[in-house]
């Protein structure tokens, strides 16, 4: 498991490339998106809110078990059934906030 990185564009850029590479052409999109969107809208939310969506990211990724607990539901997420699907979704939110929660802790 990489180190916790610090929430800077250039530090989860590194963290991104170490635990998931294949997201990065997908991080420098969205971060150009959330730059031109605070040019526009005169505010930097739009960065803040780049920043803690990839750091959450990263999080997961770079522990083994919840990034398992990730790719177990999404698989699920089209079930035909749609207890199996409503299940797995609720899996996928309570992923995101454990990393939300280690992440602030």
């Amino acid at each position: 498991m990489i180190p916790r990185p610090r929430r800077t564009p250039g530090a989860l850029l590194a963290a991104l490339a170490a635990v998931d590479p294949d997201r990065l052409d997908e991080m420098r999109r969205t971060r150009d998106e959330a730059f031109a969107e605070a040019v526009e809208r005169q505010s930097m939310s739009p960065v803040g809110s780049w920043v803690l969506a990839w750091a959450r990211d990263i999080e997961i990724a770079r522990r083994p078990g919840l990034s398992a607990r990730q790719v177990r539901a999404r698989g699920l997420l089209e079930h035909e059934d749609p207890a199996v699907a409503r299940k797995a979704l609720r899996e996928l939110r309570a992923v995101r906030d454990e990393a939300m929660v280690a992440m602030r802790g």
